[in-house]
């Protein structure tokens, strides 16, 4: 009788033991999504990688007043850091709002509070990852219905803003146009210091500059079916295009 429970222990033990290790497996089986996490873009202020996912609280505050949706709440799928705050540049970027409302409503300082306005953003670096995707530079004109992508994302949500559908016009305006969407729509208050379009043998393309702050609107505003530009989130300039830092 004690040799039948010293087996059902030993039963319990080792299923157990497996059960754990087949767990472990799962997460090297994702791994290179944990190890990709200080490559997600996160809101404003967000200070270095680890000490953000060792203070976020995940309370979702910086999600709450961002008036233009921004700001998304990372999910199992994307690895470690569940519930904590990023943005999908291509689906919406940061629009560098005055008071930076995200950073003052973070209450743990995950989002550091002395990033007080757009010039103190540093979210990252545009860089034009695919020109070959850029449409700007074959002087092709933006194509009807180019803003579809992102009016559908605006009417998604509960709470449409004036903020946004201000920009929808805006953007709607460029139809038919020589394509200067990622400069133009870029929402810094001295956007010359970020970005400018210059000109390309065919046509014209984005040149970056020091002012970058990362926000991933010319991401997002991007006319071609793939972003030709994109964000590279934890860069500056220096990072990339001086020191040659690729990601």
């Amino acid at each position: 009788m004690a040799s039948i429970k010293n087996d059902r222990r030993d039963f319990i033990k080792f299923s157990t033991l497996g059960i754990l290790g087949l767990t472990l497996g799962g997460g090297i089986a994702i791994s290179p999504y944990a190890l990709q996490a200080e490559m997600r873009l996160r809101p404003p202020g967000a200070v270095s990688e680890d000490e953000f996912l060792a203070l976020c609280i995940k309370c979702g505050q910086c999600l709450q007043v961002c008036p233009y949706h921004s700001i998304k709440l990372a999910d199992f799928a994307k690895g470690h850091g569940v519930g904590t705050p990023y943005i999908d540049a291509r689906e919406r970027g940061c629009y560098a709002c005055s008071a930076v409302p995200c950073v003052l409503a973070c209450p743990s300082g995950a989002l550091d509070h002395s990033c007080e306005k757009p010039e103190d953003i540093k979210m990252g670096i545009a860089v034009l990852e695919f020109p070959n995707k850029c449409i700007a530079m074959t002087n092709t004109p933006v194509p009807k219905g180019h803003s579809q992508r992102i009016h559908d994302f605006v009417n998604e949500q509960r709470n449409v803003t004036q903020l946004e559908r201000d920009m929808l016009d805006k953007l709607d305006e460029f139809e038919g146009k020589q394509c200067t969407l990622c400069a133009d729509m870029c929402p810094i208050p001295s956007p010359l210091g970020a970005i400018s379009m210059i000109q390309a043998s065919n046509g014209k393309k984005p040149e970056i500059y020091e002012g970058c702050i990362g926000c991933g609107v010319c991401e997002e505003v991007c006319p071609a079916n793939e972003p030709a530009i994109v964000v590279k989130p934890r860069l500056t300039y220096e990072d990339y295009y001086i020191k040659g830092i690729k990601s």
